[in-house]
């Protein structure tokens, strides 16, 4: 079992960065590949970046492109998402996710459904 906690998120002004961060506990995450989705207020829970088990592939949503760069360090269990640019349509509850996968490519990695363990969310508020 694996549990997954986002931190970091918080009310921030256009133009911002921040930097969201996701612990694991329970297992070591060098063997799961890890993801990072987010919600806006009324809309569906969207893929936003993905990392593979070592870090060394990263995918991201096309919206988030130069923007955003997600990393993880094995060592500390961790996982991270830096925003910057901020803006406000980027104000969402930002999830971590997780599988068991030590592949280097995997299409799945951008699929929410593919993902085993969730955590519970961090809110990312950006005015205007």
């Amino acid at each position: 079992q694996v549990r997954l906690v986002e931190s970091g998120g918080g009310l921030v002004q256009a133009g911002d960065s921040l930097r969201v961060s996701c612990a694991a506990s329970g297992r070591t995450l060098g063997t799961y590949a890890m993801g990072w989705f987010r919600q806006a207020p009324g809309k569906e829970r969207e893929f936003v970046a993905a990392i593979s088990s070592s870090g060394y592939m990263k995918y991201y949503a096309d919206s988030v492109k130069g923007r955003f760069t997600i990393s993880r360090d094995n060592a500390k269990n961790q996982m991270y998402l830096q925003i910057n640019s901020l803006k406000p349509d980027d104000t969402a509850v930002y999830y971590c996710a997780a599988r068991l996968s030590t592949s280097e490519s995997n299409s799945y990695y951008l699929t929410e459904y593919w993902y085993e363990y969730w955590g519970q969310g961090t809110q990312v508020t950006v005015s205007s």
